[in-house]
């Protein structure tokens, strides 16, 4: 099922700790309730801020100023919004920002996440655990070989279809030395393996969106 995308640009204006009278002005953007923020690097009286429309009060050479460049920069956010969706990205509130910012796209990989989350539970979990986690990544390192020719893949391409191909393969695949392909039980706990790395990235915030909640045992 497919979930309808929601977007929105919030300005607001932020200040240091201990400060009162002037503030940043920032951008929040807002993807189906997550968010990112991003400083306009122009400062603002309190005073002079009007928090209902979102601008500098008053009609001075100053605000006028200040409201077209906000007017501006308020439009290129959802110019970048538009951008990624006929390139039939992802989106999410980090790769809005990045793509306002000029900033390269979110890199980091599958192998990058397991490799990272073997090593901070080597000395958390029970060695079956740790062996069992082991055995999962052999069977995804697997899966991206032969169903999708690939020896990684990028952790914002992730999406619900890859688990369920992830499934399939599961399903059909037979062991070496064995008769049978492997129980549908042995299958889920593979799956719940996956889901818990995945969930872990999230966490880290390599990840922007955890694709994998629809999924039901």
């Amino acid at each position: 099922m497919r979930t309808t995308k929601t977007f929105s640009v919030l300005l607001l204006v932020k200040a240091k700790k201990g400060a009162t009278e002037e503030g940043t002005i920032y951008a929040r953007i807002t993807v189906n309730q997550k968010r990112a923020e991003v400083s306009l690097k122009r400062k603002i009286s309190r005073e002079l801020w009007d928090s209902r429309t979102k601008r500098a009060k008053g009609h001075s050479v100053q605000a006028r100023r200040l409201n077209q460049y906000l007017d501006l920069e308020h439009s290129r956010f959802f110019q970048c919004y538009q951008e990624l969706r006929s390139k039939g990205k992802k989106i999410t509130s980090k790769l809005v920002k990045a793509s306002y910012l000029g900033e390269e796209e979110n890199t980091k990989t599958l192998k990058e996440l397991m490799e990272y989350h073997c090593g901070k539970i080597e000395n958390t979990l029970s060695f079956g655990s740790i062996r069992n986690f082991a055995k999962t990544e052999g069977f995804i390192n697997k899966f991206l070989s032969q169903e999708k020719h690939a020896s990684d893949v990028l952790l914002r391409e992730l999406d619900y279809k890859f688990l369920c191909d992830f499934e399939t393969f599961l399903q059909e695949y037979y062991p070496k030395k064995y008769l049978r392909a492997i129980s549908q039980n042995s299958v889920m706990q593979h799956i719940q393996r996956l889901r818990e790395i995945i969930t872990f990235g999230y966490y880290l915030e390599w990840i922007d969106e955890d694709s994998f909640l629809p999924w039901k045992n």
